[in-house]
């Protein structure tokens, strides 16, 4: 019986998984990438609850500081008797049962799934108080325009001096690229940031600051210029991170194919050593590259948090490195569910590519 309907209930899915095995696979990997957000989200619930504190302390000792700046440095007593003024037993259980501070995390959980999936809502931060959805958006196309910067500029370039010095290998010229890609590669990218901004302060061509100080809607022309000009040397930071390793990765990928049989089957027909590398070598660099461009693009997004609170950029990175000091828990999780996403999202996209870009994977059993 037991067998009869697990057939019934996979026969479906196998139908489907053989009429279109890209499609399923597809399916899949999102099926996946749902239940690792599942865990993920678990987890975080579980790793802020085990900090110390939480957002109401917090409360409480911004209010304490407050009433001790208020009453004086030195007047202990009147800052205590403000305090016990301040905050009875019952208002800190109202606060904390407001914010459901009061049920286990599996619990606050449960009810955050249960407001993100059913109503469509984030849930509003717990310090600002006001829409999680709205403080993302704010700082969304900020991150996501720095990153797609980046990853184009170091794809095209890795792209070009990768296949260029593979041609080159063993000169001097290829010896020195090839240490400075690994130097910049290994080079600790905040240390990076920080000698840049470091330069940025004494140097004065630069803002030590990576946004302008006035918004878009009051003058779109003046603020591009001004914009391209405070992103740049963050720009040059992230750019210099990954385009030593993925510069390498392509001009290792580029030897290694030159020395295949059938690049010597090539030339053995006359075909020119132009043709040799950017119609048949070239293509198959690709494979490695847009296997690793999901990793890239979540390096680039881990990185961009350190850059994002070095330069002061208005950034979903920042965001979370502020939401977790104040222990805005709706807020840590929307910004780290996204992120994540988007790396998982990327993965799928990458494995896509693969089975356009290279014929010989399928997906599927025949």
């Amino acid at each position: 019986m037991f067998l009869k309907i697990k057939s019934h209930v996979l026969y479906p899915w196998m139908m489907f998984r053989k009429k279109m095995p890209l499609g399923s696979f597809i399916a899949g990997r999102f099926l996946t990438m749902l239940v690792l957000l599942f865990f993920l989200g678990f987890m975080l619930f579980g790793f802020m609850e085990l900090a110390p504190g939480d957002i109401v302390d917090q409360m409480m000792t911004q209010q304490l500081m407050q009433s001790a700046n208020g009453n004086g440095l030195g007047n202990h007593s009147s800052a205590g008797a403000s305090s016990d003024k301040n905050f009875s037993e019952e208002q800190i259980k109202a606060l904390r049962s407001e914010f459901g501070l009061d049920k286990p995390f599996y619990v606050q959980y449960y009810k955050w799934l249960n407001r993100v999936v059913v109503h469509h809502d984030l849930g509003t931060s717990l310090v600002s108080r006001a829409p999680v959805s709205f403080l993302i958006k704010s700082r969304l196309m900020n991150s996501l325009l720095l990153n797609i910067i980046s990853l184009v500029f170091i794809t095209v370039f890795s792209f070009l001096l990768g296949v260029y010095f593979s041609s080159k290998a063993g000169t001097k010229l290829d010896t020195a690229v090839t240490f400075f890609a690994l130097f910049f590669h290994a080079f600790p990218g905040i240390l990076l940031l920080i000698l840049l901004q470091l330069f940025a302060s004494l140097s004065g061509l630069f803002p030590v600051t990576a946004y302008p100080d006035f918004p878009f809607s009051e003058a779109p022309f003046r603020f591009t210029f001004s914009y391209v000009h405070h992103i740049m040397l963050p720009l040059f930071s992230s750019f210099i991170g990954g385009l030593g390793g993925t510069m390498r990765t392509i001009r290792a990928t580029m030897l290694d194919q030159m020395g295949m049989p059938y690049i010597f089957a090539l030339r053995a027909r006359g075909i020119s050593e132009k043709r040799v590398y950017l119609n048949h070598a070239f293509r198959n660099t690709l494979n490695p590259y847009i296997t690793g461009s999901a990793n890239l693009l979540a390096s680039l997004f881990g990185g961009s948090m350190i850059l994002e609170i070095i330069f002061a950029y208005p950034g979903i990175g920042r965001l979370t490195y502020e939401a977790v000091l104040q222990q805005d828990i709706n807020l840590v999780l929307a910004n780290t569910m996204f992120s994540s996403a988007l790396v998982l999202v990327g993965m799928v996209i990458s494995d896509i590519l693969l089975a356009v870009v290279d014929p010989r994977i399928r997906y599927g059993k025949d």
